[in-house]
């Protein structure tokens, strides 16, 4: 995500000339929030420490087994903000404490897939595919979803994946856009009119370049002030939030957006309410805020997924970092969302209740939340969802995570 802000005109030049196809497009939607509901799944590459994104303050073992990366209780010099009696959140998600204290954050933890290893590789398949195991299916739970809407005659709006690659959540039988930034030199005007003017006639380059300046201009509706009023933070997402939320404000555009986030690896140097994750955090929170400013009025029909493939150790290592653990922290924001709350059963911290006694033991299956989602908020039927999570009939949809 840190790439330079990308040109209007150069995003043109690559609808233009990427033949291959930058811009593929299906019709589809979704029955929930009266066919105008929002999602945004964020993929947190790299296993986020969910201790310190979520500190269990008021567990008794946390501050011996987290040691220096330990987060103080809320009231204290860099303490966590607090959620309640026993969760805060990191000092540095400003952002998501308002959201929360105004009902538009639920957070969730002791949250795994079902994978068990520690493998980012094998982790984040199983996280994408929605499948059991890994590298079981080439497609996406997510695109799966999108194509059980469809056969079911639901309307018609796109899912979008911003970035560099398609992510396998979004790749399977419905075709979906796709956004990249480039980094070709820029077009003039004339040079623009005078490509389209050639592939006026051709009825493959022409939709292309189409579909190009019509992508472009729902990405560059939220551009106006986001370098002046994202902050520093916001800077590090910037062009994929700016474009995100140009997608989705607009009324013709995708109902469904997915992008990544990386450097949550935090092995070494990790640091407490200051340091490395900190600073990702907070980089991470100021972009949310701008996603909710860029979209307005479209946010009270949003909800935004904040998943990664696995944990992180319970206890520090010996270079003050984490390594790969099991259960983590989750997040579910927006205007949709019924939140205000923490959905957890926690397992504890104790020694023998830690999973093979160095993890966070998981105890609830983020399909559950993933279900919750696709069924009340998108509208996607129950029915569908066995081929969207095969083999999950034991995991049931959270219920009751969005406004009535």
């Amino acid at each position: 995500m840190d790439t330079r802000l990308m040109k209007r005109r150069g995003f043109l030049q690559a609808g233009a000339l990427a033949v291959g196809g930058a811009l593929l497009t299906t019709r589809l939607s979704f029955a929930g929030s009266g066919g105008e509901a929002r999602l945004v799944v964020i993929i947190m590459r790299g296993a986020v420490d969910g201790m310190a994104a979520v500190p269990p303050y008021g567990d008794p073992d946390y501050a011996r087994l987290r040691g220096g990366l330990a987060i103080a209780a809320p009231g204290a010099t860099d303490g966590a903000l607090r959620l309640d009696n026993l969760f805060g959140l990191h000092p540095q998600f400003a952002f998501l404490m308002e959201a929360y204290n105004a009902g538009e954050l639920a957070v969730f933890h002791a949250v795994a897939t079902a994978y068990r290893e520690r493998s980012h590789f094998d982790g984040q398949d199983v996280l994408e595919s929605g499948v059991m195991v890994p590298h079981a299916a080439q497609t996406g739970w997510l695109n799966r979803a999108l194509a059980g809407a469809s056969q079911a005659g639901r309307g018609a709006e796109r899912g979008v994946a911003l970035g560099s690659n398609v992510p396998l959540m979004m790749r399977g039988p419905a075709a979906v856009a796709s956004w990249a930034p480039t980094k070709l030199a820029e077009l003039d005007e004339d040079t623009l009119q005078r490509i389209a003017d050639l592939y006026a006639h051709d009825p493959l380059l022409g939709q292309r370049l189409s579909a190009a300046q019509t992508a472009d201009a729902m990405a560059a509706d939220a551009s106006q002030g986001m370098s002046a009023g994202g902050g520093a933070g916001a800077n590090r997402y910037e062009e994929v939030i700016r474009a995100t939320a140009g997608f989705l404000a607009n009324e013709a555009g995708p109902r469904v957006a997915v992008f990544d986030t990386t450097g949550w690896d935090t092995h070494a140097n990790e640091g407490g309410a200051r340091g490395q994750l900190g600073n990702r955090f907070g980089a991470l929170d100021a972009a949310l805020r701008t996603l909710k400013t860029q979209l307005g009025p479209t946010w009270r029909n949003t909800a935004v997924l904040a998943v990664t493939e696995f944990g992180r150790t319970a206890a520090v290592n010996g270079t003050g970092g984490s390594d790969h653990g099991t259960a983590t922290a989750a997040f579910l924001l927006g205007g949709a969302v019924h939140g205000g709350r923490v959905v957890s059963d926690w397992p504890g911290l104790s020694s023998d209740r830690l999973y093979q006694q160095r993890d966070v033991a998981p105890t609830l299956d983020l399909r559950a939340l993933l279900k919750g989602t696709l069924v009340d908020h998108m509208g996607v039927p129950s029915g569908a969802l066995e081929d969207v999570f095969p083999d999950s009939g034991n995991v049931k949809p959270l219920r009751d995570l969005f406004r009535a």
